[in-house]
């Protein structure tokens, strides 16, 4: 199927908006163009493409929604959709929080589409699997991975004058390396919008040597320690934390951002002053939508400055409730990085553990953000600032407000899993057990 373009995805919708009877209806009409490699022990074991359309109504007559899907677009079925959903509607109870679809908004051109990325080939994914398996195989090292190259467009139409659309395209990539003596194991992962930007030969290195420089890790004792926390590990508890910038759950004291005495925790520094987080959707690293699913306008915000909470998400709904302007949630995450190299945190690391990813994360405290997971992939000692050797890995148990207020420095930003996060070294942080898995 056809990625639409704005006048083909417009003349659907407008023509299935045609059919409506309701009070209000929004209509959204999506579609993708993805294609896939994967590959284990060192072969390749699957590749795929797929191309998916689907169209959703929703109907409302009052405060009763009904919602239907269809992936047919002649004229036909484009009424079948429309009248299910009303048919729906009229039999569903009253929603107490339904808002009316918004009025015609304006948007920002998004930068969001490449078109090498939407014209990946099959040759192109099975050479990207070629660069991992070949010098995997040259190194005693098995390959585990997976690639996934996706161009999709979204659009939306309502009945009170809304019209927004998007294409945009992404590419993902993730692979584990182990030893064949299984005592050695590296990972990597890279995303982009832009496929150019992709280095399979090197993302495969890095996860290489990983694998290679971690066999036969030793244990040492858990407890308080300095690390290095690549940007992969770093995100995995940072995503959290901005998950806790929603205000209706700050405020009905459901979260990390609810206040002692009531309230939120807008305006008040909960980190070190050295961290600035806001979103983009037109930063060109990691370039979003320029509107979300309700149609709202993104636009470039700022959370976190200089430590001190400045925004908190408001959706329609509870804005309404509070009396204040609706704030959309982001839709990435930007944390400023520093000047300090990786290779020059390590040197400065006294006593330390260099931390490749974090997984199996899961909540302790969702007051303090406390977390519990382990360690994987990839992790070291540090001494006198060089890497020693492996470790086994580690049980933490951490919050990232707690870590980002025990920062001692901030490097280069990278992207991952469509944000940008720095380098970090924090002091104190807190393993509590080990783990013989490798």
């Amino acid at each position: 199927m056809a990625i639409y373009t704005k006048e083909e995805a417009k003349k659907i919708l407008e023509k299935a908006l045609s059919f409506s009877n309701a009070d209000a209806c929004e209509i959204n009409l999506s579609g993708s163009n993805s294609g896939n490699i994967r590959y284990a022990r060192n072969t390749v074991s699957t590749a795929g493409y797929r191309s998916t359309q689907s169209l959703v109504v929703q109907s409302s007559f009052g405060k009763k929604v009904g919602t239907a899907t269809i992936d047919e677009f002649d004229d036909a079925s484009l009424e079948k959709v429309v009248k299910r959903a009303e048919e729906l509607a009229q039999l569903s109870p009253e929603n107490p929080e339904f808002m009316p679809p918004l009025g015609p908004q304006t948007y920002d051109e998004a930068i969001t589409y490449k078109e090498s990325t939407a014209n990946v080939t099959p040759e192109y994914r099975a050479e990207v699997a070629n660069k991992s398996i070949v010098p995997a195989a040259a190194k005693d090292v098995t390959a585990a991975g997976f690639l996934d190259d996706s161009a999709q467009f979204s659009a939306m139409i309502n009945s009170n004058g809304l019209f927004a659309y998007n294409q945009s395209t992404d590419v993902d990539f993730t692979v584990t390396m182990r030893t064949n003596d299984g005592t050695g194991s590296g990972w990597v992962t890279r995303d982009y919008n832009d496929i150019d930007k992709f280095d399979a030969s090197e993302a495969s290195k890095v996860a290489i040597d990983k694998a290679v420089m971690s066999r036969e890790a030793r244990a040492i004792e858990p407890g308080k320690y300095t690390v290095i926390l690549e940007p992969a590990a770093a995100s995995d508890l940072l995503r959290n934390m901005f998950r806790s910038l929603d205000a209706r759950s700050a405020d009905e004291g459901r979260s990390f951002m609810s206040a002692k005495d009531g309230g939120t925790k807008l305006g008040q520094k909960i980190v070190d002053e050295r961290v600035n987080i806001w979103s983009d959707p037109l930063n060109p690293d990691v370039p979003t939508s320029t509107w979300n699913g309700s149609g709202q306008p993104l636009k470039k915000t700022s959370w976190i400055e200089n430590g001190v909470v400045k925004n908190l998400a408001y959706d329609r709904y509870w804005a309404e409730q509070k009396g204040v302007e609706p704030v959309p949630f982001p839709s990435n995450s930007i944390m400023e990085g520093g000047d300090e190299s990786f290779e020059d945190m390590i040197k400065g690391t006294k006593k330390g553990i260099l931390v490749t990813r974090f997984w199996y994360i899961r909540s302790v405290d969702p007051q303090t953000l406390l977390y519990t997971g382990l360690t994987r992939d990839g992790t070291f000692y540090i001494e006198n600032g060089q890497i020693k050797f492996p470790v086994k890995n580690f049980r933490f148990n951490e919050s990232p407000i707690i870590m980002l207020n025990n920062l001692e420095s901030l490097g280069e930003q990278v992207r991952v899993n469509g944000n940008l996060i720095p380098y970090m070294k924090i002091r104190d942080f807190t393993f509590t057990s080990l783990s013989d898995a490798v």
